[in-house]
Parts: structure tokens; sequence; C-alpha cells
């Protein structure tokens, strides 16, 4: 796999997916979740997918022993809780609003009923899964095959959206060290360790904020 282009991010035309759900009359809800409130546990009933209107959410595991993983960070624009479209019993993951969120709830039959209906839909649909499909197996890759300083690098530069819009110079979302050793496996002091290497070398400031440098591709580029 080509890793530049495991880290660019296709830009794709954006589907209408509020147009597409407004056709749901009746088993769908716009409910408002405030930074860090849960959405939904792991292990609880899988019964309804949703949609993000607005904000971020983060998806994460825990061990019986208690260790936490994040396993995916959502935008606007895209689902999660789909599992239970196949049949899926209970929540594999945690879902957690990292910033205050707009979601849309739809509960499974109603979904069921959209798809199953509107053939065109069902098509987007399966091409949104399919596609986010490609990046979890490319960040499966990351974690088997790459060191944790490059597992950083293209965490960083997925999160800041490096190749979706030309920019040079990217700010990173609001995510914290301990989001960022969740992400690639690691722990908080491997990646305080790196992030100042970074800055040392000017791949990353910080400014009011985080900073991403295309330059930092050189890390996840480098053999």
């Amino acid at each position: 796999m080509n890793i530049k282009s495991a880290v660019a991010r296709k830009k794709t035309p954006p589907i209408d997916w509020e147009g597409l759900l407004a056709g749901i009359s009746k088993g769908k809800a716009v409910i408002e979740y405030t930074a860090n409130r849960t959405i939904f546990w792991q292990g609880e009933s899988a019964d309804s997918v949703f949609f993000i209107r607005q904000g971020k959410v983060k998806l994460s595991v825990t061990s019986k022993q208690g260790k936490e993983a994040i396993v995916a960070i959502l935008e606007a624009g895209e689902f999660f809780g789909e599992g239970c479209l196949a049949n899926q019993p209970l929540r594999m993951a945690t879902a957690t609003a990292m910033t205050d969120c707009t979601l849309a709830r739809v509960e499974k039959q109603a979904m069921v009923g959209l798809l199953h209906e509107q053939h065109g839909v069902s098509e987007m649909f399966v091409a949104h899964l399919l596609s986010r499909n490609i990046r979890f197996e490319a960040d499966l890759v990351d974690q088997l095959f790459n060191s944790s300083e490059k597992r950083l690098a293209r965490a960083l530069l997925l999160l800041a959206h490096y190749g979706s819009e030309g920019k040079s110079d990217l700010v990173l979302p609001r995510v914290n060290q301990e989001n960022l050793a969740q992400m690639i496996g690691t722990t908080r002091s491997r990646v305080s360790h790196f992030m100042n290497k970074f800055r040392k070398h000017g791949f990353i400031e910080y400014n009011g904020g985080l900073k991403i440098n295309s330059g930092l591709l050189s890390v996840v580029l480098h053999d």
C-alpha cells in the first residue's frame, strides 16, 4: 500500500444525507449532545443508527481489564452504529461526543425501510460504508507494521485532513495526548516524546492550538 495515499483523504462529492433522511417521517429524532457526553455504551442494545449533522464523535472499546482504545474519530456527514442493520445485537464500542454535537438518531426499522424502498439511497449508503472500511483497513495495516512514531504522524495528518484541501499548514481539531495514545496503541509518555520531537523539527507548532505542517509527512514516508 502506498503510504502517502493511505494518509491523504480522497475528495469526493458530498452526499445530501440531510435531504435523504428527511424522507423518514417516523422513527427519527434530532438530538443535541454536549462535549464529553456518552451517546451509547459498549454492550448496550444496538437498535438505531446515528448520523452526525454537526460535531465530532469518538468510538472507543474497553477490554475486560479496563484498557481503552480509540477505534475511530468521526465527523459531520458520517454515520455510526450501523452494525444493528446487520443484526448486531449489542454495541461493540462506546460512542462519545468529543465536541458539542447535533445528531440524527434513526431507529433500525426506519433505516431498513428507507434502504429497502430507495435503491439509490441504499447504493450510496453502501458506498459510504465501504469508503470508511477502506480507511479502517489502512489503520489496521498501520497498526501492524509501522512504528509508534509513524503511527502518530499519520494520525495527526489524518485528523488535520491532509490532502483534502491542498493546504500546507493545517490546524488539528481538539484532541489531547491521551486520545492520541489510545488511537495508536502506545503510552501517553511516548506520545509526549514524539510530539516534542516533531515540534523541535518544525513539523508541528503550538500557537493557540496545534498546527500541523505538511513536512510531517516525511516521518510517514521515511523508511
